[in-house]
């Protein structure tokens, strides 16, 4: 018998011994923390920008897909179709929904950003950075450029370049207050500190058009005639062209 349970490894055996019981742990741990009630509802914008949606529209949109109890358990949510629930609404662009250990239903969600206000005769709505198209809020009011014309599958992809190059730009974004689309598909933007219009052509040579208008402001800021101009004209890039009342 002594030399029986001399040939016992038992160092085989507390390591199974051990495996076996972090299994059930495990298992005991997991089963405890699927039937924990989640007790509220905490939302997490992942930007600091305005608020296009509120929590309070976040929250009403998690739980109309709770039960119909106060508290409810882990282990019914289906967090995938609540992710794709926030999705379907037109203010948010990414949203991810968590339990945490503590019993809080958390929500991370990532806002659209308007990069312009498009005004015509369908009404006004704003374009995100994709170049979709976001109604107006009533929480928020984004300063962003105005457009007036028409945004439309033929020329949504050109403006959003345009657009995308003026929210980029500090300068740009304060500056560019508005851009009217003409018939021909040319664009005319108004700035926010002087008469001027911005004759700034076709969808083309973007960056290169932009540089010369920053260009001709630093070199201009000084000249005392600035306002006296009625035109700044961008479609040539090697110069740009002025021309005054």
């Amino acid at each position: 018998m002594i030399k029986f349970f001399k040939k016992i490894k038992w160092n085989d055996i507390r390591i199974w011994l051990v495996f076996f019981a972090m299994i059930f742990l495990f298992s005991f741990s997991n089963k405890r923390n699927e039937a924990r009630e989640l007790g509220r509802i905490e939302v997490r914008f992942l930007d600091n920008k305005g608020f296009f949606v509120t929590s309070e529209v976040v929250n009403n949109l998690l739980i109309q897909y709770f039960p119909r109890t106060s508290n409810i358990h882990k282990s019914i949510l289906d967090l995938n179709r609540l992710e794709l629930e926030l999705l379907k609404h037109d203010m948010i662009a990414e949203a991810q929904v968590y339990t945490t250990v503590d019993g809080v239903l958390m929500a991370d969600v990532l806002q659209k950003v308007a990069i312009a206000r498009v005004s015509s005769d369908r009404g006004t709505h704003y374009l995100d950075t994709k170049g979709d198209d976001m109604p107006m809020s009533e929480s928020f009011s984004a300063r962003v450029p105005v457009i007036e014309g028409v945004v439309n599958d033929a020329n949504r992809k050109n403006i959003t370049r345009v657009l995308t190059a003026i929210s980029g730009d500090d300068f740009l974004k304060t500056s560019i207050t508005g851009i009217v689309i003409q018939p021909d598909q040319t664009l005319i933007m108004k700035n926010r500190n002087h008469n001027f219009d911005i004759l700034f052509g076709r969808c083309d040579e973007v960056e290169r058009k932009f540089a010369n208008y920053k260009a001709f402001l630093h070199y201009a800021q000084n000249d005392t005639l600035i306002d006296s101009y009625k035109t700044i004209n961008l479609r040539f890039t090697q110069q740009v062209v002025c021309t005054k009342f």
